[in-house]
């Protein structure tokens, strides 16, 4: 079974697709994860990628669904969990088209359904290393001692979009420009919405229920 995981920043993505992957079996793809490896590694795509981040722009679509297809490519038969893509209708009509031409589908385009308020308290307690990149949070995954980071003794931070009012802003755009996914899943015919609210173990829980159906 092949899994999109989405929702709202702070929704618990990454946290779901980690635990999916360690006991289930999945393979994480990552648009941030294969973006970053294809411009470390200077693939053809990754330095066109490059190319437009370091003039202020956004990679485009095509670039992004390119890496999003080798990916893919590279995983044969074993199920995926698709995090961060697509992210608007027209990337997830190249999905669709992608995933047919390797006769694969999306089983399950499972949204992470979580109350505003909360995304909003839970990202502005993140913190994150300088040095290595470890995230942390202030109340659900503190640092032993504070500032510091467990694994590198790198300084943690606040991002500063992970402050109130840049969050709002984000949950903003997400909700212009990438909720209307929901509908398009929902016609689709796979879209499932699992409660976010709760341990990361519970919610792990109800994914667990509805990929085993």
């Amino acid at each position: 079974m092949n899994i999109l995981l989405f929702g709202p920043p702070g929704a618990g993505k990454g946290t779901q697709s980690a635990l999916l992957v360690e006991k289930d079996g999945y393979a994480h793809i990552s648009t941030g994860d294969i973006l970053r490896a294809a411009i470390k590694n200077e693939t053809p795509l990754g330095l066109e990628a490059k190319k437009q981040i370091d003039k202020g722009e956004l990679v485009p679509d095509e670039v992004v669904t390119g890496l999003v297809d080798e990916a893919i490519s590279s995983l044969g038969q074993q199920p995926f969990i698709l995090d961060g893509f697509p992210r608007t209708v027209v990337q997830a009509e190249n999905l669709d088209e992608i995933l047919k031409n390797k006769d694969k589908k999306i089983s399950k385009a499972i949204f992470l359904d979580v109350d505003t308020n909360f995304l909003v308290k839970r990202l502005s307690g993140r913190r994150v290393c300088k040095s290595c990149g470890a995230s942390y949070h202030v109340d659900a995954s503190p640092t032993k001692v504070e500032g510091i980071c467990d694994k590198c003794s790198g300084q943690t931070y606040q991002r500063t979009d992970d402050e109130p009012s840049a969050i709002n802003k984000r949950l903003e755009v997400y909700e212009q420009q990438t909720s209307p996914l929901k509908s398009y899943y929902i016609e689709v015919g796979n879209f499932v919405k699992v409660d976010g609210l709760g341990s990361f173990p519970e919610v792990y829980g109800r994914i667990k229920e509805l990929i085993e159906v």
